[in-house]
């Protein structure tokens, strides 16, 4: 303060003091209306640490996990926030942040993809091979993809390989890609982040099938550009998979159409795609009122990806 501001400007900056401190405390009572559950990071699961050199007060964000692109991924044409097409189930929104891991700035223009199955397990583009739906949970449909190997394999190959390329991955093996046996595609969509790296989809809870945990796959694609057909060129710098807190997915499990699945369910902890790295490795922050969920939940994650590098998830 300096010698010509009298106790006039000591009484307004007193004033504008208790206005602000008043302002966080109507913030913090809204916050606090109802009883909020957070499910999100498990064991090493705060991915969030400060770069002296980004100079903008961004937060940078380790790697994010890249996974199985998986056998369900159709190239999305649909360029939209509302992915729902009145399916069924908790209205979940979902708000993404993609930062350039190595500059720690957010990637803006960046075209983000989603796809995951309904409340019940099913896929759009793939309904006949999903193992969802209700009374699920008996013998899987022949050939029906699970995301992921299971078991270990016994004995030694024998005999000659045939010629040619051998497909990548197949049934079961998590890089094999299926073809679409519909033309559904609820629940899939893509978007552009904003000049912040955000961008927010409308969608619902996912439901679960067998052998895998509750999960949302994602991609990233850089250096395309919007055309009438939707997003083309371009590459893929990031492929991976958003997972779902243990007790937010057996709060799920009371709600209709949730609790009429009969299908076995994987948990986070046994499942064969999640590294056990809590927000790294996709782990989503999940905002939800915990008696009354089925008004909705709010899922929220920061992807750090590098663009300079190609992910598309079909070679692992």
């Amino acid at each position: 303060m300096t010698e010509t501001q009298g106790p006039a400007h000591k009484k307004d900056l007193t004033r504008r003091r208790m206005m602000i401190a008043g302002g966080a405390v109507i913030a913090a009572a809204g916050i606090g209306a109802g009883a909020v559950a957070n499910a999100s990071t498990g064991a090493g699961g705060e991915s969030e640490k400060k770069n002296g050199g980004a100079g903008q007060g961004e937060a940078c964000y380790r790697l994010t996990s890249e996974t199985t692109e998986g056998p369900y991924y159709i190239d999305a044409d649909k360029i939209r926030k509302d992915i729902t097409e009145d399916k069924e189930g908790i209205p979940m929104t979902l708000r993404l942040k993609v930062i350039d891991t190595d500059t720690c700035k957010p990637l803006k223009q960046a075209a983000v993809d989603i796809w995951h199955c309904d409340a019940l397990g099913i896929y759009s583009g793939y309904e006949s091979m999903s193992q969802g739906g209700p009374g699920g949970g008996g013998t899987p449909p022949s050939g029906a993809p699970t995301d992921a190997p299971t078991g270990t394999p016994t004995g030694t190959p024998t005999g000659t390989p045939p010629t040619g390329t051998p497909p990548s991955g197949g049934p079961g093996g998590g890089g094999g890609h299926s073809e679409p046996t519909d033309d559904e595609r609820y629940l899939r969509g893509t978007q552009l982040t904003d000049k912040h790296g955000y961008v927010e989809f409308r969608t619902v809870f996912p439901g679960w099938y067998q052998g895998r945990a509750v999960h949302i796959h994602t991609k990233v694609h850089v250096g395309g550009k919007m055309t009438d057909a939707g997003y083309e060129g371009g590459h893929t710098c990031h492929t991976g998979q958003f997972f779902f807190a243990e007790s937010a997915v057996l709060d799920s499990a009371k709600v209709e159409p949730y609790s009429t699945s009969t299908t076995t369910r994987t948990t986070l902890t046994e499942d064969t795609i999640y590294d056990q790295s809590g927000v790294t490795g996709g782990l989503l922050k999940l905002q939800y009122q915990k008696k009354r969920m089925a008004r909705g939940v709010v899922g929220s994650i920061t992807m750090g990806v590098d663009p300079d590098e190609t992910n598309d998830g079909t070679g692992m």
